[in-house]
């Protein structure tokens, strides 16, 4: 349990999360985190946690993953019946407390850490295999990107169940920053009265996002400390992209169009902000210590397109289906995303297809 505290507590009195009503260091959180792991059990178990974006959530899951769980993330009043009859949870976390189940213990492999649903697959049986690795290179990598440094202030648009969502609490806890923890929609005013009070600095968004920040005044407000917007799980139309880039560049602050899958713990590809209005078709590079490249796809009419395929430490173990999966090893090296793709502009890629 010791490595995860000691890093919450490296940050000592540095502000790790703010909410409506609660202010809390990487210390008090740390705190928070040792008392709750001994509640989960002593024996490695699978954790299936009910998650909202708040502050016990957050220690649930960082309670777990320090005492060395295996946790499943689910969203909070979502349907878990296929998961929790496939997978058969040691411990379920919900809003009513810590219910331990009589499973009979799970076979887990040690390099175990997380079992998402994939896109669009929520409640399904079907997860992807991620290893403390994949998780900790892909946080990395996205804070070595983004520039993400201990002052930034990141608010939570996207739920932690959601790999995206999650990416976001891995990366700004990997450097030290804080966590602006709501459950607010953009297009609610108390979200942005909380991050103009919070001084937030970013938040991330998917398409949808972008069309609500559409239907609201977001171009005339005053946010002091905005420095860049996060765009991912799905293309945004290149005109919005050019939109959003030219008005983050009249005000202060940067759009980052990003490429992902929870096959590859979450990001995969970034369009440096500087490219946003002159290739907004683009996914841009491979993100730091990864590769893209293109694989000839047979009938494909294109030469100069093919299959892109990403390499890096990121990429899942691979998925589960049954519990006996949760005991196997990495089975992949490689991650064929099933899209078609061709290179575009200084380095980059663009996707222009599916392979079905």
């Amino acid at each position: 349990m010791r490595p995860l505290i000691d890093h919450l507590r490296r940050f000592a009195d540095r502000t790790a999360v703010l909410t409506d009503t609660t202010e809390l260091t990487y210390r008090q959180l740390a705190d928070r985190v040792e008392a709750y792991a001994p509640t989960l059990g002593e024996r490695r178990a699978l954790v299936l946690l009910e998650c909202s974006n708040d502050i016990d959530t957050l220690t649930h899951y960082l309670a777990a993953v320090a005492a060395g769980h295996v946790v499943l993330p689910v969203p909070t009043g979502g349907d878990t019946a296929a998961q929790t009859a496939t997978y058969q949870p040691d411990v379920i976390v919900d809003r009513t407390g810590v219910h331990h189940r009589d499973s009979g213990g799970h076979a887990l492999h040690p390099d175990l850490m997380l079992l998402m649903s994939t896109s669009g697959s929520t409640g399904s049986p079907k997860l992807v295999r991620l290893s403390y690795t994949n998780v900790v290179s892909n946080a990395r990598a996205i804070a070595d990107y983004l520039g993400i440094v201990e002052t930034d202030r990141a608010a939570t648009t996207l739920p932690m169940s959601y790999c995206y969502g999650l990416s976001v609490v891995h990366s700004h806890l990997l450097v030290g920053a804080a966590l602006i923890l709501t459950d607010h929609s953009v297009s609610e005013q108390p979200f942005w009265d909380l991050f103009v009070r919070h001084r937030g600095t970013t938040f991330a968004g998917v398409p949808y996002t972008f069309e609500l920040l559409d239907r609201i005044d977001f171009p005339h407000m005053k946010l002091p400390h905005l420095r860049y917007i996060t765009q991912a799980g799905g293309p945004m139309p290149p005109d919005r992209v050019r939109r959003f880039a030219a008005l983050g560049q009249r005000r202060g602050w940067a759009l980052v169009v990003m490429y992902g899958a929870t096959e590859a713990t979450a990001r995969m590809a970034y369009l440096p902000p500087d490219l946003a209005q002159s290739h907004p078709h683009a996914i841009g590079v491979a993100i730091p210590g990864a590769s893209l490249t293109i694989e000839p796809l047979d009938g494909w009419p294109d030469d100069d397109a093919g299959e892109l395929v990403f390499r890096g430490p990121n990429v899942m173990m691979g998925y589960a289906e049954r519990v006996e999966d949760l005991a196997v090893g990495p089975t992949l090296s490689e991650l064929r995303t099933g899209d078609i793709s061709r290179r575009c502009g200084p380095g980059l890629f663009e996707i222009i297809g599916r392979t079905s």
